[in-house]
């Protein structure tokens, strides 16, 4: 027989995998209201709701690199029994593209629909960067008109008001693809034989608030390292190339090194800043109407590239005056052309949505948001699957960093949701105080039992009440049953009491504090206590 002890068994380490987050009931309840009030908007301009899953097959995201035994950029994937790739979906506009191409025949074009969930990426996590978050979107397939363009302008900027943003506070931004088109034409790039460069590209300009000027500079030519030390590779662009492409899209941004005073004091979505091969630099105030008049500058640049570039700008009139004769041509949405998004299938007008608040972190450090949603036009995805043009343009709000953006702004009550009654039990038969539990739900009033062991002391069962952020509790011991009668213990009231000095004062509220009713009497009392502390369950 062997001396040797039995190996205690290894506890697991509880861990969160990285770039994801846990929620508790507060944060849940906030994006809840949130979602509800982005729904109404929705829906006031039409749009229906459609859920596809959280699953898509690899190709019909379009999201892999074919070189690699797993397609793994930017996607989370896995094969499934029959060896073909699933991923999970990295946006909530290619799924909606597979699902309309399969149902097409059934639905009323344009189709109009909206969808909220949950969506992956495989990317580094950072600061504020998850790789699990929430995105809210609305499309409308089957339309070319720009009108469908400008109404997502529209409904972005009115949902920003009915989430508590003031107009002065954020700008939708409107640019169109084809500008950058049509600078890309004019070195070389146009083509489907560049298309990965491009991509490059894209995402490299996408980074302009993030990096500024001189990081997205560094992204286009050699590459650009951060202050971890990762170095991302650049698109290779010479220094003449770089500055083409930076010519237009530097419309609207300050550069770091702006001399006089005026423009230090611009802000950015009103500075106009052109840098030449030679070093130059011009800068011009923007208004919502001379953006024409740079583009038409910079479209004397291209040359015979500027058949692609033309579109974009007739495109952008078109928008710009939609918007303005439906009374969004006060600086609510405006036309800026440093607005790329990063994802490759947009095709024309895009969108962003930016926050111009600025607030600091809890370490006092200046925090600025940035983009909290944005979209535009993608006329490829379900011509993919249909193998004819099938015209479509949406808007995405990434919920996520728009909740954690109005909760640092203080503009999102994130104060925990009231608890339900708690009814506390002392011993013997609990069918009565199940009853009571019954009468209270059926009422509509939120209650629980006390479900912990039943020899916990009424102290026990008070504080787990106050843990569950309970309104009031409900006692009934020996001698209130034998009367009929029960204790409503008002725990809101009660937590005032710590401040209250004045002996004779404290004796007086703690009476106020506990309410003697009839059995038969208790919703009606419990009703009336709520309704004394506004207490509502959203």
């Amino acid at each position: 027989m062997s001396d040797k002890k039995p190996k205690k068994p290894q506890k697991l380490r509880a861990r969160l995998p990285r770039g994801l987050e846990d929620r508790g009931p507060a944060a849940i309840a906030a994006t809840r209201r949130m979602v509800e009030k982005i729904r109404a908007v929705y829906e006031r301009y039409g749009f229906e709701p459609v859920e596809t899953p959280a699953f898509e097959y690899t190709d019909a995201l379009g999201k892999f690199l074919p070189d690699q035994d797993r397609p793994n950029e930017g996607v989370f994937s896995f094969q499934d029994d029959d060896e073909q790739w699933i991923s999970l979906r990295y946006d909530l506009t290619a799924p909606l593209a597979r699902y309309v191409a399969e149902n097409f025949q059934n639905l009323a074009l344009p189709y109009r629909s909206y969808r909220a969930g949950y969506v992956y990426r495989n990317e580094k996590p950072g600061p504020g960067r998850f790789r699990q978050f929430m995105q809210f979107d609305a499309d409308t397939v089957g339309s070319a008109s720009p009108a469908a363009d400008a109404e997502m302008c529209m409904m972005a900027a009115d949902t920003m008001e009915a989430l508590g943003i003031p107009a002065s506070q954020f700008v939708v931004k409107v640019n169109n693809r084809k500008l950058l088109d049509g600078i890309l034409d004019s070195i070389g790039l146009g083509g489907a034989d560049h298309a990965a460069r491009k991509l490059t590209i894209l995402r490299a300009m996408d980074k302009f608030d993030k990096f500024g000027v001189e990081g997205v500079r560094l992204l286009l030519g050699q590459g650009r390292k951060d202050e971890s030390g990762d170095f991302t590779k650049g698109a290779g662009l010479s220094e003449r190339d770089i500055e083409t492409v930076i010519s237009v899209f530097g419309v609207g941004a300050v550069l770091t090194d702006c001399a006089t005073t005026d423009e230090k004091q611009a802000r950015p979505r009103d500075v106009l800043t052109f840098s030449s091969s030679d070093g130059e630099k011009w800068h011009r105030k923007v208004t919502f109407n001379s953006v024409f008049e740079t583009l038409k500058f910079v479209r004397e640049k291209l040359g015979d590239s500027a058949k692609v570039f033309d579109d974009g700008i007739s495109e952008l009139r078109q928008i710009s005056e939609l918007l303005s004769a439906s009374g969004y041509g006060d600086g609510r949405v405006r036309i800026d052309p440093s607005v790329v998004r990063g994802l490759e299938y947009y095709t024309g007008p895009v969108f962003e949505v930016e926050l111009l608040l600025e607030t600091k972190d809890e370490k006092g450090r200046p925090v600025r948001f940035g983009s909290v949603g944005g979209g535009g036009r993608y006329d490829g995805l379900v011509s993919r699957f249909r193998g004819e043009p099938v015209p479509a343009t949406g808007f995405s709000i990434g919920v996520s960093r728009l909740q954690a953006a109005l909760t640092m702004l203080d503009k999102l009550d994130t104060k925990p949701q009231p608890g339900p009654v708690v009814v506390t039990v002392f011993g013997g038969d609990i069918a009565s105080y199940q009853k009571m539990v019954a009468d209270l739900r059926n009422a509509g009033i939120r209650a629980e039992l006390y479900l912990g062991n039943p020899k916990h002391s009424l102290g026990q069962q008070m504080r787990y009440a106050d843990k569950r952020n309970s309104p009031c509790a409900i006692i009934q011991g020996t001698d209130e049953k034998a009367n009929g009668k029960v204790l409503i213990k008002d725990l809101i009231a009660g937590a005032g009491l710590t401040s209250i000095e004045d002996r004779a004062e404290y004796l007086k509220k703690q009476a106020e504090a506990q309410i003697e009713a009839g059995e038969s009497d208790l919703v009606t009392e419990v009703r009336k206590l709520l309704a004394r502390h506004d207490v509502r369950w959203d």
